[in-house]
């Protein structure tokens, strides 16, 4: 059973991974020679913190930093501004799956909501401090409403496609100890 276990933990990990390596992909990937006039969703952000509500061992501080990071250099950002933002987001998200396990989903997504927004305004405030040349507002509240949007969508996908769910009260991990 601890090595079924063991089999699975590495299995998502990978499987989150995988999963962040496609979405960068699929974002890289033109799907027109004209520029988007709005800014997609992030999809790496509302799956790390689908995947760290519902199951914090699954992403690794480390899995998160190197997939953001990886973003960042693709997505021409300036390199670990956003991992940083991001991996202590999910890291607070992490310590909060207990509470949240309990309670109905609404609340769940308005505490990745709240936190969403917080890095948004988080890394506008650190890039005008920097003076690093930004999105105009307006650019930046649709892609974070757009964020919030597909958090729902992206928990019932990551349930469909890998059966990530969140823990019950009883359950042990795969270490053998109570969640």
């Amino acid at each position: 059973m601890i090595v079924q276990s063991g089999l699975r933990l590495w299995g998502m990990r990978a499987g989150y991974l995988g999963f962040g390596l496609v979405v960068i992909l699929v974002h890289l990937m033109p799907g027109t020679f004209m520029p988007a006039r709005l800014p997609a969703p992030d999809f790496i952000m509302a799956l790390t913190f689908a995947w760290a509500t519902r199951r914090p061992e699954y992403v690794p501080s480390i899995a998160i930093a190197c997939v953001v990071v990886l973003a960042d250099f693709l997505f021409q950002r300036p390199p670990g501004l956003w991992a940083a933002l991001v991996v202590s987001g999910a890291a607070f998200l992490k310590t909060r799956g207990r509470f949240l396990r309990d309670l109905p989903f609404w609340v769940e997504w308005l505490n990745v909501a709240i936190i969403m927004l917080a890095l948004h305004l988080g890394y506008r405030l650190v890039s005008s401090l920097l003076m690093i040349p930004q999105a105009p507002l307006s650019l930046t509240i649709v892609q974070v409403s757009g964020t919030i949007m597909i958090y729902p969508l992206v928990v019932v996908l990551s349930y469909a496609a890998t059966g990530l769910r969140k823990s019950t009260p009883g359950e042990l991990d795969p270490t053998g100890h109570r969640q």
